[in-house]
């Protein structure tokens, strides 16, 4: 299964007239991609709870809405995210709890409203998650998480994501096109395409691929990382600035890239492999992410669902001044 890379949609939630933009817009989006009626209810009344959560406990924060492409169809992925001190998350997954003194569902109804639902929250605040599909849709969560923005919200953004599963099998691409705008993206989708091809290829043939399709552009860093489940083993390949790492709830492992240009000029490409990676998450992301980050300053975080996870730290850690995208992927040998 192969899913392209999408932007995230962020909708700012300070005032309770967001509360009703937010419900309407994820609600359309449902509508729009094989939600019916029913289910597209449902979408709107956990979008309507997510943002009115920002709202009662944070005063302000962002409401999260992507689609998550699916075999057949589409599913529907909702976060809450803020920066507040935190909450009482035990009160409020308690029905019909409201710090607010209104009438909430509670966030432990909205958690069997959803196929997947997840918390995280300290003292530097909260992200919450909701995952819906399709009640007739069978197929198990796939445990990745994205979270993906250009710079100044331009529609056009330099980064390009790309994933593919094949059974447990798992390969992986970040590239960042040099700059940010439209030319930007141009470079890094000629890479994205020629990687969607055959994204299990020899890494030093694959690499040479993207390069030839990238001359002429901007060029710019790249880095893809394949999960072969059987032999319990990922090999990593980087030219430039694209971040990676393997992490457990112990240790942490840098995935190491080569200087260059794809689609200008580098050496080449030399696959690393790392074993014994099954249970690890890969993390990789753009240069519009600080390095800095360690999960290990998050108590618990390396626990919760990638989708959280990549915006935990997208919240704390992007720079600001350029497109930023942070993948991550749960490598198991197994899913469901």
């Amino acid at each position: 299964m192969n899913i392209a890379g999408s932007l995230t949609q962020v909708l700012l939630i300070e005032d309770s007239s967001q509360i009703g933009h937010a419900r309407r817009t994820a609600q359309r989006l449902a509508e729009q991609h094989g939600f019916d009626a029913t289910e597209a209810g449902r979408v709107a009344l956990v979008a309507t709870e997510l943002a009115s959560n920002v709202l009662k406990h944070a005063s302000r924060g962002e409401f999260h809405l992507r689609l998550l492409p699916r075999t057949g169809g589409f599913g529907i992925e909702m976060l809450a995210v803020d920066r507040a001190q935190g909450f009482d998350l035990d009160a409020c997954l308690t029905d019909g709890f409201s710090t607010g003194g209104t009438q909430g569902i509670g966030l432990g109804a909205v958690a069997r409203q959803t196929e997947v639902f997840d918390v995280y929250a300290d003292t530097r605040g909260a992200v919450l998650l909701a995952r819906l599909y399709p009640r007739a849709d069978r197929q198990p969560d796939l445990r990745y998480g994205v979270s993906q923005h250009s710079l100044h919200h331009d529609p056009a953004c330099g980064d390009a994501w790309h994933l593919t599963y094949n059974g447990a099998n798992v390969s992986a691409l970040i590239i960042d096109g040099l700059g940010h705008g439209e030319d930007a993206e141009r470079a890094a989708k000629a890479g994205e395409q020629v990687f969607a091809q055959s994204p299990f290829a020899s890494p030093v043939l694959l690499m040479e691929d993207m390069h030839r399709d990238m001359i002429g552009s901007r060029g710019g860093a790249a880095a893809f990382a394949q999960y072969n489940a059987a032999r319990d083993s990922l090999t990593f390949t980087g030219v430039g600035n694209i971040g990676a790492s393997l992490i457990t709830a112990d240790k942490s492992r840098g995935l190491a890239s080569h200087p260059g240009i794809v689609g200008g000029q580098y050496r080449k490409a030399q696959p690393f492999d790392y074993a014994h990676v099954n249970g690890h998450l890969l993390i990789m992301y753009s240069d519009g992410l600080q390095s800095r980050w360690n999960l290990q300053d998050y108590p618990g975080l390396v626990h919760r669902h990638p989708a959280v996870i990549a915006s935990v730290l997208h919240r704390d850690f992007c720079r600001g001044r350029d497109d930023v995208t942070v993948l991550v992927v749960a490598l198991e040998a197994a899913h469901g």
